[in-house]
């Protein structure tokens, strides 16, 4: 807050309080001003206590003084100042008690020397020996991959010209297995059995009916979406499991990175969707789940592009999609078309939520998932036993999670 804002933090006011102890004074967004960015960057520099904050930094990271900040202006769930051209700090806008899996995940990932993901240099959280409760992770230091291009803009600028995007789609294949990999190596794993696997196809039906309550034009396919979860289910009845680990938890095109000299992927934004819970984002889940929503991407980036989902398109998000799993399989060893009934019943889910939100946020894009779910609800209609071919891609209508 300050009494008199400078005119080149204009555009960084929020409001002046009519009442109250700031009445008279102006607030603003901090992380457009440079001078306390600076500020907040010397603090990361130097870790300790400053009131009821704790700052925190990596033993061997070097961390430059005096580096000129540069806020993020592109819409994003979280604000980002990129310092120089070495770091960018996420400071998360929607906070809870515990670590946020945007720090947890690539921490654990350092550890096993997994180089697919910018490691934390530093982060700051709310000190719990100045209350009660556990910390909450208020911002995370990284490297700034400078020059990278995200795979979005990539994807689209591929349809744009009707280029292949097979090679760079096996390749983020691979990119995803060895993170996936290490992050079963090193954190805690488990079964998903009968009970477990009748609670999360319960959970996915009561998005779907929440959904279709809010969404009218969801309604006449839920029977046959729901045949999906039910399959879903049938497999624990059947004696069978499934392994669950930690993973990405909203994985997307936008999620991802490629350097413009080597052409190496790297996975960013470990947050998960920050409309769910903390406790659910950090539970283990089937590894496919984040799978499932690749493939989701690619045909989004299909319909999303110039040709606006044209047969030409259609067949780029085929084969860009087998490519992808080609190369998960290739890098981690299982081919996730390997498990149809989850496969299934994640991509479904995921349509579900896509619905909910181009209805909440983006009425106009309501038409792109719901063409998905009406592919979808043919595919559980048909109730082939062999399940969805993501390869050859039963579904090629839906969105990336970009929401």
């Amino acid at each position: 807050m300050h009494s008199a804002l400078p005119p080149q933090l204009a555009p960084a006011v929020i409001g002046r309080p009519a009442g109250g102890p700031l009445h008279g004074r102006t607030v603003y967004d901090a992380l457009l001003d440079n001078r306390l960015c600076a500020l907040l960057l010397e603090r990361l520099r130097v870790p300790g206590r400053l009131g009821g904050l704790r700052f925190c930094r990596v033993a061997d990271s070097t961390i430059s003084s005096g580096m000129p900040a540069r806020p993020v202006t592109a819409e994003q769930t979280n604000s980002s100042v990129v310092y120089g051209d070495s770091y960018i700090l996420k400071v998360f806008r929607r906070t809870a008690p515990g670590l946020n899996p945007d720090l947890e995940l690539p921490l654990a990932l350092a550890r096993a020397k997994c180089g697919r993901v910018p490691a934390p240099a530093a982060w700051f959280e709310t000190d719990p020996e100045a209350g009660e409760g556990e910390p909450v992770t208020l911002g995370v230091l990284q490297p700034y991959l400078s020059g990278s291009a995200d795979g979005w803009q990539l994807a689209l600028n591929a349809l744009a010209v009707q280029a292949d995007f097979t090679s760079s789609a096996r390749a983020l294949g691979h990119a995803t297995a060895e993170v996936h990999t290490a992050l079963a190596e090193t954190l805690p794993t488990t079964e998903l059995r009968r009970p477990q696997l009748d609670a999360v196809a319960a959970q996915m039906n009561e998005r779907l009916v929440a959904t279709a309550r809010v969404v009218p034009a969801l309604r006449p396919y839920c029977a046959r979406l729901r045949t999906a979860f039910d399959d879903l289910a049938a497999l624990g009845h059947d004696g069978r499991a499934w392994s669950a680990q930690r993973i990405h938890g909203d994985l997307h095109l936008g999620q991802t990175l490629r350097t413009a000299d080597e052409g190496r992927w790297s996975l960013i934004d470990f947050e998960g969707e920050p409309s769910r819970p903390l406790a659910e984002r950090r539970r283990p889940q089937p590894a496919v789940r984040d799978v499932a929503a690749m493939l989701r991407s690619f045909d989004y980036a299909a319909r999303s592009g110039p040709s606006g989902g044209d047969p030409w398109s259609l067949e780029w998000a085929r084969r860009t999609r087998a490519a992808y799993c080609l190369g998960y399989a290739e890098a981690g060893g299982l081919d996730p078309r390997s498990a149809p009934e989850l496969m299934r019943a994640y991509e479904t889910d995921k349509a579900v939520y896509e619905v909910l939100y181009e209805a909440r946020h983006r009425p106009n894009w309501l038409p792109v998932p719901m063409a998905a779910v009406r592919r979808l609800a043919r595919t559980h209609a048909s109730r082939d036993a062999a399940g969805p071919d993501p390869g050859a891609g039963p579904d090629l209508d839906g969105s990336d999670g970009r929401a």
